[in-house]
């Protein structure tokens, strides 16, 4: 069981921006982001997207920093990955 967490590239609304998923569970994801304060907004049915100045934050709160194809291979192995046509 891990929250993994990848590097801020994502540009949106003038922020970087990163991922953060669970390889178990959405419940397991869905109580580390409250845990975290982080808003239900953020959440779009297999992640979160967290700001950049947020990442430090939830690495110290116990995510694993991953590079962004870690995280998609272990997000498609753990079975829950919505693919974008399925969103």
């Amino acid at each position: 069981m891990a929250i993994l967490v990848d590097d801020p590239i994502w540009p949106a609304h003038g922020r970087l921006w990163a991922h953060l998923v669970s390889d178990t569970s959405v419940a397991e994801l869905r109580a580390f982001a409250a845990g975290q304060d982080l808003p239900d907004r953020a959440f779009d049915l297999d992640h979160y997207d967290v700001p950049a100045d947020a990442v430090a934050r939830l690495i110290a709160a116990g995510a694993i920093p991953v590079g962004g194809k870690e995280l998609t291979r272990r997000l498609i192995a753990s079975g829950l990955r919505v693919r974008g046509r399925d969103r």
